[in-house]
């Protein structure tokens, strides 16, 4: 196709609407938010403990369960069993859910009734109103995102290889981290990144959970109802900049750096 195909342009014309619906709020949003408000909004202590908390209970929860979310994500991707499709439909039950419900199941999971919830009150903490609860609503609803990553990179990697490791005496865990593991990274570091963001933006699951501590996107929504549009305006501005850097940052790390993929493997003598 050429510029001047008629197809063409309409498919541009097209993709084009689909842009400008990206672009044209989050352009209006910035433009009316005065460099004046933003520094303002930028020194209150509450937002920069918001913002602090949103990070970090984020990542600590995507770096947590990547620990359990990558083996499964290898299990599905290599190993045929019974049930596989019931649960690869269990895995994305929590994106298609709506948010506020995926909230309430979490409540329930580690409200002070349940056996969890009174394990917790046993070792001195509760789960709700808490970073920890904060943490595992955020994971419920984003996990999937990791572990449907992983398993597309997992299944990417040539059979023969990890077979060839088998032949030459390797054991299933050095075939794991010294081949499966390293071919599949840049898909898995997409899912930690996608995991990562999902949790930055959730808001439905965590109001149920933690209204207090208060992460930024229920900051945003209280200042909204309590004092209006240019009030919660700054702070979303603010957010989404901050956002901006650490997934500039994290997809700085995915960029191919030469040996990439290359992996050496001597046979055992």
């Amino acid at each position: 196709m050429t510029r001047t195909d008629p197809f063409a342009l309409t498919l541009t014309l097209l993709g084009g609407v689909v842009l400008i619906l990206i672009i044209a709020p989050l352009a209006g949003m910035f433009f009316e938010t005065p460099l004046s408000m933003l520094f303002k909004t930028a020194r209150e202590e509450e937002v920069i403990r918001s913002i602090t908390l949103t990070l970090l209970t984020s990542l600590g929860a995507t770096i947590f369960f990547s620990i359990f979310a990558i083996p499964l994500a290898y299990l599905l991707a290599r190993k045929k069993f019974t049930g596989k499709r019931i649960v690869s439909g269990i895995i994305d039950l929590p994106v298609v859910i709506p948010h506020t419900a995926a909230g309430i199941a979490v409540l329930g999971f580690v409200s002070r009734d349940t056996w969890l919830g009174k394990m917790a009150d046993s070792l001195g903490f509760d789960f709700v109103g808490s970073p920890v609860g904060i943490a595992l609503a955020m994971s419920f609803v984003s996990i999937p995102f990791l572990i449907n990553a992983a398993r597309d990179g997992f299944s990417s990697v040539p059979v023969r290889l990890e077979q060839a490791a088998y032949n030459l005496g390797a054991s299933p865990v050095r075939m794991f981290f010294t081949i499966s593991l390293p071919l599949a990274w840049r898909h898995i570091l997409s899912g930690f990144i996608l995991m990562f963001a999902r949790g930055l933006s959730e808001f439905g699951a965590v109001v149920i959970v933690a209204y207090h501590p208060m992460i930024t996107p229920v900051m945003i929504y209280e200042r909204f109802t309590a004092f209006g549009l240019k009030y919660a305006q700054p702070l979303a501005v603010l957010f989404i900049l901050v956002c901006l850097v650490f997934f500039l940052i994290l997809r700085m790390l995915t960029r191919e750096n030469g040996n990439n993929g290359n992996f050496k493997f001597r046979k055992n003598k």
